[in-house]
């Protein structure tokens, strides 16, 4: 037999061989088994938490929620926020922790209508806001350089705003001599 005649037949083989075998297999999808429903029986009800939501909202205050909510549900829960509000300095979709603190800050341009500090860092009683803080505005911290305040900022940017002062412990170089050095001179 001629090599083309046997290249031909091996063709028409493996041809006939996919198609049985993809008719036997949409038939076979077809007659699929469909499972009951999972029971919830068993399952536990989730944990809650109680976190304290301030700053810009319309009523601040403790509110308790499921553990699996974020900090957007906490601020919703305590009535949302204000027009004077800034939402862009804060991490709406961070996980809540029990006990933790949520607060909204106020956008700059109102802050200076309210007679706050004409800085966007600095506090009227001249502490320095870890959100709101420029680089240069936080060198003037004690032991944080210029390559600290940006890996600061970089930190605050990457991560959403410090959510309480002990946060800052988690900027790499910030350990707990540095930040008792630090600490009173700070705000959110």
């Amino acid at each position: 037999m001629p090599l083309y005649k046997k290249s031909l037949l091996i063709l028409m083989t493996l041809l006939g061989a996919v198609l049985i075998g993809a008719t036997y297999g949409y038939y076979r999808e077809q007659d699929s088994i469909a499972l009951d429903a999972a029971t919830t029986e068993h399952i536990e009800p989730l944990r809650k938490v109680t976190v304290y939501v301030s700053g810009e909202v319309k009523k601040p205050g403790l509110v308790t929620l499921d553990e699996d909510k974020r900090v957007a549900d906490a601020v919703n829960a305590a009535g949302g926020v204000i027009e004077t509000a800034d939402v862009d300095h804060i991490n709406m979709a961070a996980h809540l922790e029990d006990g933790m603190q949520v607060r909204v800050p106020m956008r700059l341009r109102d802050a200076g209508e309210k007679g706050a500090a004409a800085s966007p860092g600095r506090q009227a009683d001249g502490k320095i806001n870890l959100n709101t803080a420029t680089e240069k505005e936080l060198q003037e911290l004690p032991g944080i350089g210029p390559a600290m305040s940006a890996r600061i900022v970089e930190y605050r940017e990457s991560n959403g705003a410090f959510q309480s002062i002990d946060d800052i412990k988690k900027v790499r170089g910030i350990g707990a001599s540095k930040f008792e050095k630090l600490k009173d001179r700070v705000t959110l």
